[in-house]
């Protein structure tokens, strides 16, 4: 258990707003107690009255123990859950809109009996446009003294794991070594949102180091866009309407950029239309110095104003090109910066994937920078957009991995190449567990799905869309479909190996035998980077998740342990970082579960390495680059 766990109060779980780059005057928070049932997954129609299973503390997944179930959801099963919610007075607009942060892995949703809408995979936020069914059963706050109308909302959920394609992280049924406890249903944050009948949907925003480039979406009634999909508008699919298909004329967006309150660059764009707006003397972002200009937009109809939001941008570009020695480096701004990086799952010992608190988000990012840190890669998984945020004002630079997916995985694909095996090509379906099509057509539409979460992130710097071969399929061409749709990022097209010479890094994994940069490596265009190293592992007593271990070297003491990394990394790391090595990804920031590799134990109580030798260890690393 972690402190933030031991403190949580029930009744006021996960309350910050959870849209930090579209943020409107409106919401509703539902997280807290709801009931819940496990049923067999043939019924379709929830539970009677009186035969609920008991109450399970919203967002935490029912596997996790924070929310007072402690029960596997299996592959032959449905989750069930249920609450009722009373809209406080004045809160229903022209439309309400039921947002899930994200629901593992594929769920339906009834309010008031009536179904709204549902969702495929569990990572990507939607929403539901609920008015109608609102509507069925409604009595306004304070009209003839009553109170107001008690509405149900009703959510059903299947997940089949690892025993199907889709995708699912490092969730796994039969859990142990590097793979995690498998976890369902609700995960992030439920809330109520309500909005005009044309709203804006999406923010589109590309900085660049003088101005930030842009484009304003629109959901104009989202009852039609909803009818059209069946009841789902997914947060992050711009073919149901949030493009400004059915915005009426005559609108604007009028942007306004600022800094302390004081503006310092405006412009006007149509919906759907794309505007650059130069900003005067501008402050560009860093991990030293994370400044973040205001966004204020507001969408008019001639002088009125229809609907606004607030967002924010950080200026700044990222990219590669050579050093004065000619070796191919990182970019930030224009100028080398080397990635002093982290693995980060993103687990929790109370939670799994859905962190006890803000604070405890935010504590992860910061624990990384006061260590020297300058990067974290997040791992097979997508975070709640709060925690990029965090990233974003606290300045630390992110690699998204995407989550993978696929049918069973092959030894000889997924673990030999680590001692090795020789790397394959990559449309050997079969071999990589991506024989179903329509596993393969899901990953492609989740890739475009987290691109347009989180492409407006200043501190995203690197998309990963594949590690390891675990469910890897024609990596080169995704490589190329992931560019047309974010140019201005990195890509490491194949994490580990399996390497199919495209993306911008030579990107390898080493941990059982000494690193050493190969000349070979640093022939071509890309860059070449040490995306997962060292995994040295320390038990620490009375901080571990159960009685086994695992690490890829194993020490008995902190001294011990201390010695290791230094020699590590004074001896392999450095002296490779000086002779053109450009990011390096350190195993792990934290313990997880058998794994107890990470620099703090799995409920960040201790750090195993004393700070000042990590962050002075950094600190070389950065000097050996140049940067």
């Amino acid at each position: 258990m972690t402190r933030w766990g031991a403190a949580l109060d029930p009744g006021s779980v996960l309350q910050e707003y959870p849209r930090p780059q579209l943020v409107r005057d409106s919401y509703l928070n539902l997280n807290g107690y709801w009931e819940y049932a496990i049923t067999d997954a043939g019924r379709n129609q929830p539970p009677a009255d009186g035969t609920w299973d008991g109450r399970i503390l919203v967002p935490f997944s029912p596997e996790a123990a924070l929310s007072g179930v402690n029960r596997q959801l299996k592959p032959g099963q449905a989750l069930w859950y249920r609450r009722t919610v009373r809209l406080p007075a004045g809160f229903a607009g022209e439309r309400v809109l039921l947002h899930f942060g994200a629901v593992d892995s594929s769920c339906t949703v009834a309010v008031n009996g009536i179904p709204v809408g549902g969702h495929d995979g569990g990572y990507l936020p939607f929403s539901l446009d609920i008015t109608d069914a609102l509507a069925s059963r409604s009595q306004p706050a304070g009209e003839t003294g009553q109170e107001p109308t008690e509405h149900e909302i009703v959510v059903r959920v299947r997940d089949t794991s690892d025993t199907g394609y889709h995708s699912r992280g490092k969730q796994k049924l039969n859990r142990g070594g590097i793979w995690y406890t498998a976890q369902s249903g609700i995960w992030q944050t439920v809330w109520l949102e309500s909005v005009p009948r044309t709203s804006i949907s999406r923010l589109v925003l590309v900085p660049d180091l003088s101005s930030v480039t842009a484009t304003i979406l629109l959901s104009a009634d989202a009852s039609a866009s909803a009818s059209a999909g069946a009841g789902a508008v997914s947060d992050t699919d711009s073919d149901t309407g949030r493009a400004g298909t059915f915005a009426p004329p005559g609108l604007r967006a009028e942007i306004t950029v600022s800094t302390a309150g004081r503006t310092v660059a405006q412009a006007d764009a149509g919906p759907g239309r794309t505007v650059r707006i130069p900003v005067p003397d501008p402050h560009l972002w860093t991990p030293e110095d994370p400044f973040l200009y205001d966004l204020d937009i507001r969408l008019l109809s001639g002088d009125e104003e229809i609907d606004r939001v607030r967002s924010y941008t950080g200026l700044r570009t990222v990219g590669m090109g050579p050093d004065p020695q000619g070796h191919q480096r990182l970019l930030l701004n224009g100028a080398p910066y080397f990635h002093a990086g982290l693995l980060d799952q993103g687990y929790w010992p109370d939670g799994l994937y859905t962190a006890p608190s803000d604070e405890a988000l935010a504590f992860d990012i910061g624990a990384a920078k006061e260590l020297g840190f300058t990067m974290l890669r997040k791992h097979i998984k997508i975070e709640p957009l709060r925690w990029y945020y965090h990233c974003d004002r606290l300045g630390i630079l992110v690699w998204q991995d995407l989550v993978n997916g696929g049918t069973t995985y092959r030894h000889s694909v997924v673990s030999a190449p680590a001692v090795g095996a020789p790397h394959r090509s990559d449309n050997a379906y079969l071999a990589f567990g991506r024989a179903d099509a329509q596993g393969r057509e899901e990953f492609r539409r989740e890739l475009h799905g987290t691109v347009e979460l989180l492409g407006s992130s200043p501190s995203i710097a690197v998309w990963v869309p594949f590690n390891e071969g675990w469910g890897q399929f024609d990596a080169n061409a995704l490589a190329q479909e992931l560019r047309g749709l974010d140019p201005t990022r990195i890509i490491d097209h194949a994490s580990g190996w399996h390497d199919q010479g495209g993306g911008d890094l030579k990107s390898v994994h080493v941990y059982f035998v000494p690193f050493r940069l190969r000349k070979a490596w640093q022939r071509g265009r890309r860059a070449v980077v040490l995306s997962e190293y060292g995994g040295y592992g320390l038990r620490i007593p009375g901080h571990t998740f159960n009685d086994r271990e695992f690490g890829y070297r194993m020490f008995r003491s902190k001294r011990d342990l201390r010695r290791a990394y230094i020699r590590l990394h004074t001896r392999q790391i450095e002296p490779a970082v000086a002779r053109g090595l450009a990011a390096t990804v350190y195993t792990q920031l934290t313990d997880v579960e058998d794994e107890v590799n990470g620099l703090l134990t799995y409920d960040r109580a201790v750090l195993k390495i004393d700070a000042g030798t990590v962050k002075g260890l950094n600190g070389r690393l950065v000097r050996a680059s140049g940067s």
